[in-house]
């Protein structure tokens, strides 16, 4: 359950705005200002070359990833630096910290 109030903007690789890729991960950055929620979230076909192009990445409310997976309000009050993996196994949906490999659900 989300604890905070603020849902805020968030980036968003266009892969996933436009379901040519599948949501693979996430991160958390410190906000950039008083209505972004510091939150990226990129696809698995994105790569360093396509995300260093601004132009291929978009603002967006919270509240359109969450359309695009329900199962990232488990992780929306996580801290800043927060660096994750998404994993479907085809039955379930959970994230790996990336820090120290914990699974999160």
């Amino acid at each position: 359950m989300i604890k905070s109030n603020k849902m805020g903007g968030c980036i968003i690789s266009k892969h996933l705005l436009n379901s040519q890729g599948d949501f693979k991960w996430c991160f958390r950055e410190k906000s950039v200002n008083s209505v972004d929620t510091g939150w990226r979230f990129l696809s698995d076909i994105d790569t360093d070359e396509y995300l260093n192009n601004p132009d291929n990445l978009s603002v967006c409310n919270i509240k359109t990833m969450i359309q695009i997976e329900p199962a990232i309000l488990s992780i929306l009050d996580l801290p800043v630096n927060s660096d994750l993996t998404f994993v479907f196994d085809g039955k379930k949906r959970y994230f790996i910290n990336n820090q120290d490999n914990s699974i999160i659900r």
